[in-house]
């Protein structure tokens, strides 16, 4: 039976990703786990998390997971939800600066003092409902959704990459900023697909599906 390892830090919407996933997946083996032995030897990986990069980090370090992470996010199918994405890369501004997994390259980077084009008026932070994503280009984890879906956001970080090339897509929120990260084996999304409806339930599917 094929496995997925959904990693358990702590923190993190663990049982609402488990229950997606169980449901597009009704034959496949789900487990939140901690154990670094059932991650390393799942078939598919999932990374979620929310709150603090500060805390996710410290928790990270205390379980022993940042190698077990970084061999996962290499070598199998891997899924970043929401914090994992932004714990993948190399540095977040949050709590005045957090060195992270950097699996990735780029930064995370705080929505400070938005304003709306038109009307001037301070936009809210968090950035937090339902959003379109522009889809920047192919990949198996887009096939049937279709172009500019929306799907639900809470975060008051976004992710600011250095290689425009792992950028698959987008959302616009002020102004467009990455949701969607992409190489080989990794996919890793801002939003929340667990929360989306029909199309972040499409999404898990893929990734169930997805052989890179």
């Amino acid at each position: 039976m094929t496995s997925i390892a959904i990693i358990d830090y702590g923190m993190g919407n663990l049982r609402s990703v488990a229950k997606a996933l169980e449901h597009v997946a009704p034959q496949t083996r789900v487990h939140v786990t901690q154990n670094r032995r059932d991650i390393l030897d799942a078939d598919r990986v999932v990374f979620p998390g929310q709150g603090s990069i500060r805390d996710c980090m410290h928790e990270l370090a205390r379980w022993e997971l940042i190698d077990v992470i970084r061999d996962a996010a290499r070598n199998k199918p891997f899924l970043g939800l929401c914090l994992g994405p932004q714990a993948l890369l190399d540095f977040s501004e949050e709590n005045g600066g957090v060195e992270c997994l950097k699996v990735l390259p780029g930064r995370v980077v705080w929505f400070n003092e938005l304003r709306d084009p038109v009307s001037g008026e301070r936009l809210k932070v968090p950035h937090m409902g339902w959003n379109q994503v522009h889809q920047l280009r192919d990949h198996p984890l887009w096939q049937g959704i279709p172009q500019d879906s929306r799907f639900y956001f809470v975060h008051s970080y976004y992710l600011q990459s250095n290689d425009e090339t792992l950028t698959v897509g987008q959302s616009h929120y002020c102004f467009n900023f990455t949701v969607a990260i992409a190489r080989d084996n990794l996919f890793a999304v801002q939003f929340h697909p667990e929360k989306s409806a029909q199309a972040g339930l499409r999404l898990l599917a893929n990734f169930v599906k997805w052989s890179p």
